[in-house]
């Protein structure tokens, strides 16, 4: 599988910039690539929602591979800590979690 040297973050802006200004998508500019270098950041907090947005798989993608695995993908390309996987939990012995005492 290809992977790419550039942060999801930046593809992902820049991918918003140039719909809207390529005339290969809702913008009207024939050569965009120049505009798009020059604006992409402004685009950046829209990648980080869509992002943040992905997180967490749909239905489908999760048949497809773990879950776990590509939250915590999507988290590290948002700069956040991966999410605990199973394998590296190691819950406390009963009755010593202050947090989950029993009433």
């Amino acid at each position: 599988m290809p992977v790419s040297e550039g942060g999801v973050i930046e593809r992902v802006a820049r991918v918003l910039c140039a719909q809207r200004l390529s005339a290969n998508a809702e913008g009207s500019n024939p050569s965009a690539g120049e505009a798009v270098d020059a604006a992409w950041r402004e685009h950046r907090e829209d990648a980080i929602a869509v992002l943040k947005t992905l997180r967490e798989p749909d239905t489908a993608m999760a048949a497809a591979g773990d879950p776990l695995v590509w939250e915590n993908m999507v988290r590290t390309a948002l700069g956040e800590r991966p999410a605990v996987m199973e394998e590296d939990y190691d819950p406390p012995s009963p009755g010593t979690d202050p947090s989950h005492q029993a009433l």
